[in-house]
């Protein structure tokens, strides 16, 4: 069967679907025949896998929990790497991406909260095009991970079938019709591209602040405060706000 092929909302080029990496993958991953679904065998580690093409910025990696087992603790670690899958031995892999991946590579991933990732669940995580790594679970508002993914280079998606989480597979990085599009538009703007333009409370002062988790940045700091006094939710996609930072912009 040849290769599968969608087309990335910010480019026109058509791009293989995402799989799982056939080769470089922990000790205990066993995939099935399309190399969409990863499953760990035994233990709670060695579940290491990767895509098994590059990811653009913005694209989403989209994952479900097929399987929970609760006589562990936590659970999928998700992230991006420069380690080219092609060129890594599966016998020269850590037992886990957080810490070990992580501070052996230059690789950048996060804990998804245990909550999260329940069997069933659906779990969607990208990079913006200013390194911010973001996911959102069953079409929810986005959190974000992390802020310091290094542009620049080809980047993996890398995740961890870790503790709790058994199995997942790999779905077509195109968004079901039937869900809502929140991978467009305000929820996929970064920080820094609404830096600089009026605030959208007061419509005078520019917008240099942004709100914890979601991200949002269409404000100026005396209005983020504000609104996160009175109603601690964010105006654009009413997730809770749980803090307030301006931007630094180099």
């Amino acid at each position: 069967m040849g290769a599968q092929f969608c087309y990335h909302a910010a480019s026109k080029t058509p791009l293989e679907t995402l799989r799982f990496h056939a080769e470089a993958k922990g000790a205990q991953v066993r995939l099935d025949s399309q190399g969409s679904i990863a499953s760990r065998c035994a233990t709670f580690h060695d579940g290491i896998v990767f895509s098994q093409r590059p990811v653009l910025p913005r694209e989403p990696v989209t994952v479900r929990v097929l399987r929970h087992e609760k006589q562990w603790q936590g659970g999928l670690r998700v992230g991006f790497t420069r380690l080219d899958p092609a060129h890594v031995p599966a016998s020269s892999l850590p037992p886990y991406v957080c810490p070990d991946l992580v501070q052996q590579s230059p690789t950048w991933a996060a804990v998804v909260p245990e909550c999260f990732v329940l069997e069933g669940n659906v779990v969607s995580f990208w990079f913006s095009r200013h390194g911010w790594l973001l996911a959102e679970v069953n079409a929810e508002p986005p959190i974000v991970l992390r802020r310091d993914v290094a542009m620049g280079a080809p980047l993996w998606a890398v995740m961890d079938v870790y503790g709790t989480t058994k199995a997942i597979e790999l779905l077509d990085n195109t968004l079901p019709r039937t869900m809502p599009s929140v991978l467009s538009g305000d929820f996929l703007r970064d920080p820094k591209d609404t830096a600089g333009q009026e605030c959208a409370v007061c419509f005078h002062d520019a917008a240099n602040t942004y709100l914890v988790p979601c991200g949002h940045s269409d404000f100026c700091y005396h209005c983020a405060w504000r609104v996160f006094r009175e109603t601690a939710k964010c105006p654009i996609c009413r997730w809770k706000i749980e803090d307030v930072a301006r931007l630094h912009l180099c």
